[in-house]
């Protein structure tokens, strides 16, 4: 499973907290890259009966780096993170 910045940034409208299938399902829904929707079929699947709830992206990859952890001034010219 590889996670980029862009693959990950697919989820954050994902409608968390969701289980494996439910991100799986509006992953498929909302045309999210095919590797983004490989990397969700990767998740842990855990025994027959019990479901994982995922809170958000960062318990999918922990290292997920959010819009609030860049350290720049809203003056800052040259850097939007919706470039990214």
């Amino acid at each position: 499973m590889i996670w980029t910045v862009e693959l990950a940034a697919a989820l954050d409208e994902a409608p968390f907290p969701a289980t494996r299938e439910e991100l799986i399902e509006w992953a498929e829904r909302n045309g999210l890259p095919k590797q983004a929707i490989n990397n969700l079929y990767e998740l842990d699947e855990i025994e027959e009966g019990e479901e994982t709830i995922y809170e958000g992206i960062e318990d999918i990859w922990p290292d997920y780096i959010r819009k609030e952890d860049f350290f720049h001034g809203e003056e800052d010219e040259g850097f939007d993170y919706d470039d990214v």
